[in-house]
């Protein structure tokens, strides 16, 4: 299999575990949020942002450096994983112990801090689980990391619905992350055992120093990027927990956890093509232009017709999924919406920069969109609440989105030209009659309006030659080498 199918089975592969899994979560977030209301969805909410905070502790980096170095030499899996394992039991120590700290600090009622508590084990446990999922994905076999994907959603589902039906509490609800998680860790450890390292001894730790001296070199600007990144993710909610209540942030999270399933699309791409641009990297650095280039081109396609789309349909979605009582949602979630369509566009950046040894400008670029969104958030949600909150993410992922544009421009990499331009122009016209198609035919089911939305879009698309004969010409070929 050469490396454009590789690509393309494995970007397909987790693309269509993308899709069951979020599936599965949309059914268990809008059950979830239904039963326990704006105000224990709230709770929740709040629990799984601030455990997601401190829960980046749990890795710094490892998974993203192991991919990468396990991707271009195969032979430093047991390596990695050896030390890694022993790595991380010192790190979830002392992730839980600070989140139980922190969160009792703050004087929380007591049924929060339970919430949290279960909340932060799950992200114990899972931390493992990522572990595992590096490995599958430096060694390109993305069907074990979207099996897992699958089982998780499935087993969340599954308890969801067995929550509602014998009445569990918040906390009841939050138990179910700490079981999921932990039976999610023990089929990646089956599957790492039974199809990659049959022969690796069980104890499967080791201690080499001056291995974990170089890889926490290493690793630091990969964590301190996904700290900076987490902590834009879900500062929001926290501050919005602690200046507003669980209610505000119960409505929020409605708009945010929608905008946040979006962002399977790019991630999926990402995932699959960033052990690939790894090796070129060693291999044939001449390469890396072409898989950058089209990776923005394809992901701008694809998310400025969501944003327009949402925008439009922003009503039906919140009150068909999440009910009259989610009314506050709307809004939000037609600001929100922009900032994943910028997240579409700055991703391939991110890729590109990972895959060249770059990763400490991504620190720099996410340190300072971190400090922005903290400052924007602390100027907007007293006076605009949730809003603001909106408000604040949308204007730091454009920050992100800008800095990204210069930093390529810096190391050679702009896209920033008449081709490009002439790309995005057409991706506006053509996402322009997606609108006002949706706002003529609003009346229709949206499983019904959406696939021809979609349809009318691509059709249109390439009648104004948005997918050129380049792109027609690389989808025949993989399709005859397929």
């Amino acid at each position: 299999m050469n490396t454009i199918q590789r690509i393309i089975k494995n970007t397909g592969v987790l693309f269509v575990a993308q899709i069951l899994s979020h599936i599965l979560s949309f059914f268990y977030m809008m059950y979830t949020a239904r039963y326990l209301g704006a105000t224990g969805f709230g709770i929740l909410a709040f629990a799984l942002a601030f455990t997601g905070i401190f829960g980046i502790l749990t890795d710094f980096g490892l998974q993203q450096l192991t991919v990468r170095e396990v991707a271009r030499d195969k032979s430093l899996a047991s390596k990695y994983l050896s030390n890694i394992s022993v790595m991380k039991i010192i790190l979830v120590t002392l992730t839980f112990g600070l989140i139980a700290l922190t969160v009792n600090l703050l004087g929380y009622p007591e049924q929060t801090i339970r919430v949290v508590y279960l909340v932060g084990l799950s992200v114990v446990f899972s931390a493992f689980t990522t572990m595992f999922y590096s490995i599958f994905q430096a060694y390109e076999k993305m069907e074990y990391q979207s099996l897992g994907q699958i089982l998780n959603n499935t087993l969340m589902l599954g308890g969801i619905i067995f929550a509602i039906k014998y009445r569990f509490s918040v906390v009841g609800f939050a138990s179910l992350y700490l079981l999921t998680s932990t039976c999610v860790l023990g089929y990646s450890f089956v599957i790492q055992r039974w199809k990659l390292f049959p022969r690796l001894s069980l104890r499967m730790i080791e201690v080499d120093w001056s291995f974990w001296k170089s890889t926490i070199k290493e690793a630091l600007p990969f964590g301190l990027a996904m700290t900076f990144v987490m902590i834009f993710y879900w500062i929001d909610s926290v501050m919005l927990s602690l200046m507003k209540g669980d209610i505000v942030v119960g409505w929020y999270n409605a708009a945010y956890r929608m905008m946040l399933v979006l962002l399977y699309i790019p991630q999926s791409f990402i995932a699959a093509i960033y052990p690939v641009m790894s090796k070129f990297y060693v291999t044939s650095q001449d390469s890396l232009r072409l898989p950058f280039e089209k990776s923005f081109k394809y992901l701008t396609i694809i998310g400025i017709p969501i944003g327009i789309g949402t925008t439009f349909l922003a009503k039906k979605l919140i009150l068909g999924i999440f009910g009259i009582e989610y009314m506050n949602s709307i809004l939000p979630l037609q600001i929100l919406v922009w900032s994943s369509v910028l997240i579409f566009m700055s991703m391939p950046f991110g890729n590109l920069l990972n895959s060249i040894n770059k990763q400490s400008i991504v620190t720099k670029v996410t340190g300072i969109c971190a400090v922005v969104n903290i400052v924007l958030n602390l100027m907007l949600i007293p006076k605009y609440s949730l809003i603001g909150a909106s408000i604040a993410t949308v204007l730091t992922e454009f920050t992100s989105l800008t800095l990204c544009f210069i930093w390529g421009f810096k190391i050679g990499y702009t896209i920033l030209n008449r081709k490009v331009a002439i790309i995005i122009g057409k991706v506006l016209i053509a996402s322009i009659v997606l609108g006002l198609f949706v706002i003529y035919f609003t009346h229709l089911s949206l499983f019904v309006l959406l696939p021809l939305a979609g349809l009318l879009y691509f059709i249109g698309l390439c009648i104004i030659r948005g997918i050129d004969k380049e792109d027609l010409d690389l989808v025949k070929g993989i399709l005859r080498k397929a």
